[in-house]
């Protein structure tokens, strides 16, 4: 039994089935499902798994069309734009960045009319200086999570 690189077999274990109970972890890994149980636990308190989701097609749920928001913020208001972008459920990655922009945001929508009105109620916000939207014509990977590398 050996637990050298146990958190990142564990966290690949997960990306592999992520409702995969600690027995068939505990089995797969080779290690007891008190091991298992512990270091999960320790995983989630660090904030390293932030929880247990589905993976979600949009398209299929009617979300057909995604764009990439550029913005352009006051100053000093950085900070309260990025919350309030957080707070807006279509949005579904905000960042912060460098370059010409300050924020840059990935939204799902149902159609270039609800892209439309989401853009309009962002721009009445006094903080927003200049918008930029890209709609995604094809996205040959989205949401990808990949496997932790693994020293052996």
């Amino acid at each position: 039994m050996t637990y050298e690189n146990l958190d990142s077999k564990l966290v690949n274990a997960l990306l592999d089935d992520g409702r995969a109970s600690l027995r068939s972890l505990a089995d797969k890994l080779d290690v007891s499902v008190t091991t298992i149980s512990n270091h999960l636990s320790d995983l989630e308190e660090q904030g390293a798994i932030m929880g247990y989701t589905p993976k979600v097609d949009y398209d299929i749920l009617g979300y057909d069309v995604t764009a990439i928001l550029h913005l352009k913020v006051e100053g000093n208001a950085l900070e309260e734009v990025t919350e309030r972008l957080v707070g807006e459920e279509q949005l579904t990655s905000v960042y912060e960045v460098t370059g010409d922009d300050d924020i840059v945001a990935i939204g799902k929508f149902r159609d270039t009319d609800d892209m439309n009105d989401q853009i309009k109620s962002l721009l009445r916000d006094s903080n927003i200086k200049a918008s930029n939207t890209s709609v995604v014509l094809n996205a040959p990977v989205e949401n990808n999570q990949f496997k932790l590398k693994i020293d052996e």
